[in-house]
């Protein structure tokens, strides 16, 4: 079992300073340590029978400080990481570089669902800047170079942009996190959250099923998200729909346990369905089997 989408991160230092507020008041609301480092990762793990987990970064110090993760991907043989980038940076084609460079490291996330000025800190779905970043030619020809996997958490009202984006690059390989931020609310056959049939055309791209504590209304199991989990079925495949936990980000609702084990109650999924969302899913995906 794969858990596609945990978080950890080291103390501050000199080095790297904690400076993004708006994590830090996150993370004083998290059921777990202040300090969250992959070693209790790992220990939670364990307690729950995960072999294997994706470290995404977590940017409670400047948000393209990747110092943690790539510690982190490169000394476990249990954990992968993402990355942060800016694509806009002056050297972000040789930061990607460095980055793929590292053991472990399978590629980046953008954040396109936060203004950028405030990246990592808000979020706002007007925001229209993952447009104007593929133009950023040098630093996706460098994605296609290192076979980056590209990871984007945007809203569904910013899909059309992702869409521009796989058009553009259609041999990277996607995935969307979160729901595109869709609540149990959120038509899925049509309006905005609809525009992912047409991502579902191109086989690079895949969605992610996590986060639900947050995007769902209710508690565990979180039954007012189930319909768009069986959407996403239908639409792109089991073999396209990848489970991911986003712990400890949910502890503040949701124990690990309750992140991991709600797919289990999602009715019409057969045992061979959930072994697919849990770990084949993933690992055909970015190329890890």
């Amino acid at each position: 079992m794969i858990d596609t989408h945990t978080h950890a991160w080291g103390a501050a230092s000199a080095d790297h300073p904690w400076v993004n507020g708006p994590i830090l008041d996150l993370v004083d609301e998290f059921d777990v340590h202040t300090v969250y480092t992959a070693d209790r990762l790992l220990s939670d793990m364990d307690r729950h029978g995960i072999d294997e987990a994706v470290v995404v970064g977590y940017p409670i110090c400047d948000w393209t400080d990747n110092w943690y993760t790539r510690r982190v991907a490169a000394a476990s043989d249990r954990l992968y990481g993402i990355v942060m980038l800016d694509p806009f940076a002056e050297d972000a084609a040789d930061q990607l570089r460095r980055c793929l460079a590292t053991d472990g490291v399978l590629g980046f996330r953008l954040g396109a669902a936060c203004p950028s000025d405030r990246m990592w800190e808000t979020f706002d779905p007007s925001v229209t800047w993952l447009r104007d970043a593929i133009e950023e030619t040098a630093f996706w020809e460098a994605a296609v170079e290192t076979d980056a996997t590209v990871q984007i958490l945007c809203d569904h009202r910013q899909l059309d942009q992702a869409l521009e984006l796989v058009e553009r690059y259609p041999e990277l390989t996607y995935l969307f996190d979160h729901f595109a931020h869709a609540g149990p609310d959120t038509p899925t056959d049509e309006g905005t959250f609809a525009q992912f049939a047409e991502l579902a055309a191109y086989d690079t791209v895949a969605v992610k099923v996590s986060e639900i504590p947050h995007m769902s209304e209710t508690t565990f199991p979180y039954e007012d998200m189930h319909d768009h989990v069986r959407w996403f079925l239908e639409t792109f495949g089991r073999e396209r729909v990848v489970w991911g936990s986003d712990y400890p980000n949910v502890s503040d609702v949701a124990s690990y346990a309750e992140a991991r084990n709600w797919l289990r109650e999602v009715d019409s999924l057969s045992d061979a369905d959930r072994a697919w969302l849990t770990e084949k899913s993933f690992r055909r995906h970015v190329g890890l089997d």
